[in-house]
């Protein structure tokens, strides 16, 4: 029976049968070697991947040790990364709120600037004097004193007035740390300057102190007399209204009903 397979050849493994007889490259290796072109296509023609033979590539005990660090090193950079990412937006909205800011005290500035240097003049030119026309009937330049509100109203409660001047301030003072919205900034500056302006005549002028009377100059035909300081919280609150109905709030948020 021997001498029989002897003679017609039994394959020992399906790919010595699949070849036809021809023995597989590396047949002969030592068992536990990989045959040279496995090792070859392991390494690479430049030598980037580590070849299959290499440092640690068969050994067990640093398999471990090598994913306790990579696993260390992301967890150290995980924080830091997302850290960076969180940090990103507030730092981008800083300088973004800064200058809207800045865009608000320059308006306040104008505005308290234009209102403080038109009553000086006022004072100086035409009170006690005959009212200047300059629209015929319809609008004309007379200096008055007003103890009352915006357009003479309320003249028995001017220190109520005041106080509902500086809360605004100071409401607008706190609203400025959330702001980022250039609309919001230009109106809220309107209404900061015309305040300051009135509130510098309260505080300031006779008769006495937080019970200032108001110069007022600026006189339509059947309209009340009033000055730039009322103009300016005037046009700031027509913005404010706009700009609510629109949607836009003061951080920049748009939102719809």
């Amino acid at each position: 029976m021997a001498e029989a397979e002897r003679i017609i050849g039994t394959p020992d493994t399906p790919d010595a049968a699949a070849g036809g007889g021809q023995e597989r490259p590396g047949a002969d290796a030592t068992p536990g070697e990989r045959p040279d072109t496995e090792a070859g296509r392991t390494s690479g023609a430049d030598g980037a991947r580590t070849p299959a033979d290499g440092p640690g590539a068969d050994d067990p005990a640093s398999a471990p040790a090598a994913r306790d660090a990579s696993d260390a090193a992301t967890e150290a950079s995980g924080p830091a990364a997302a850290d960076g990412a969180a940090g990103a937006a507030p730092a981008a909205g800083r300088p973004r709120g800064r200058r809207r800011i800045a865009v608000l005290l320059a308006v306040a500035a104008f505005a308290y600037a234009l209102d403080l240097i038109s009553k000086i003049i006022v004072v100086a030119k035409l009170e006690h004097h005959a009212p200047v026309k300059l629209i015929g009937d319809w609008l004309q330049l007379e200096a008055i004193r007003n103890a009352g509100a915006a357009f003479s109203f309320g003249e028995a409660y001017t220190v109520i007035f005041t106080v509902i001047a500086a809360a605004v301030i100071v409401v607008i003072i706190r609203l400025a740390r959330k702001l980022y919205s250039l609309p919001w900034a230009i109106a809220l500056g309107l209404l900061l300057g015309g305040a300051l302006g009135n509130l510098t005549d309260r505080i300031f002028r006779a008769p006495r102190v937080f019970e200032g009377a108001v110069v007022d100059f600026i006189s339509p035909k059947h309209f009340a007399v009033f000055n730039l300081a009322d103009s300016a919280i005037v046009c700031g609150g027509i913005l404010i209204v706009l700009l609510s109905f629109r949607g836009l709030d003061p951080d920049g948020t748009v939102h719809k009903d």
